[in-house]
């Protein structure tokens, strides 16, 4: 009996920090982010620009991203999904996590001014523009199976296998493939409860751009997302500009927005020491 009485004792203490730690990080938190980046997308100055690869529509592509670079991933020739994986490129059993990313900041909703951490509590990216705010951190990406049923008798790529591919050609394994974001789309849970799709959040030549807060490895898929009511499979190239990107603000709105993002910078600080 003392056993089980401490056990409750102890999850009723637990249960009050965890409040008292959410309390607090709610009331740090911004009540709203910025409004999306202009369209059309400015351009990137030239003499910044490393690297400038179009992934064709339903292929895959990988690539080194080092601290204080960025990335810009542009919808520039029309709507489609664009599945992102990160790595430490020192540690690749440092990952991208979502599931922490949407957790520590209190909303799956990602946006301008958010940062994506990883399974270490360290910040991975810092979201520094974003035209479109409709991206998903919760379903994953389309496999075979699911391109089989939404387009019968066509020959389709899909993420899963793509992202297996972009792994292995690292040097990794399917197991080390961690959760996917899903950039441009615009996922939303229905009233009725599940997963809708709201077309009207995205546009042809929306664009996300990502800072690096380490050395990475990252991988991209270009598949139409499990969701998307296109009965056709017909996803467009997207440009993946990598570039040298400004040095951040001390009031820089991703390092300061949250508590939870302060901390992920100290993290991050400690490990680049």
């Amino acid at each position: 009996m003392m056993h089980v009485r401490r056990s409750s004792e102890e999850i009723a203490a637990n249960r009050a920090r965890y409040e008292e730690h959410q309390k607090k990080g709610l009331e740090f938190a911004p009540k709203a982010l910025p409004g999306p980046s202009p369209l059309p997308a400015p351009a990137v100055d030239a003499a910044a620009i490393i690297h400038q690869e179009t992934i064709p529509g339903g292929w895959y592509w990988s690539t080194k991203l080092l601290r204080g670079e960025a990335i810009r991933i542009d919808q520039a020739e029309g709507k489609s999904t664009v599945a992102l994986i990160a790595w430490n490129a020192e540690d690749t059993s440092e990952r991208m996590n979502l599931v922490d990313t949407a957790k520590v900041q209190w909303t799956t909703a990602l946006g301008k001014g958010r940062v994506i951490f990883s399974d270490m509590g360290r910040v991975m990216f810092s979201m520094i523009e974003d035209s479109s705010g409709a991206h998903d951190c919760l379903m994953g990406g389309s496999t075979a199976a699911s391109n089989a049923a939404k387009y019968p008798g066509e020959k389709t790529r899909n993420t899963r296998d793509n992202l297996i591919l972009v792994a292995v050609k690292l040097g990794l394994d399917r197991r080390d493939i961690p959760g996917i974001l899903n950039l441009f789309a615009p996922v939303r849970l229905a009233q009725g409860g599940g997963f809708g799709w709201q077309g009207k959040r995205s546009n042809s030549g929306d664009y996300v751009e990502l800072r690096a807060e380490m050395d990475m490895l990252v991988g991209f898929s270009n598949c139409p997302h499990p969701l998307d009511p296109d009965p056709k499979y017909q996803p467009k190239p997207v440009v993946i500009t990598r570039y040298k990107a400004a040095f951040p603000a001390a009031d820089d709105l991703c390092r300061t927005a949250t508590a939870e993002a302060v901390r992920g910078f100290e993290n991050n600080a400690m490990m680049q020491a």
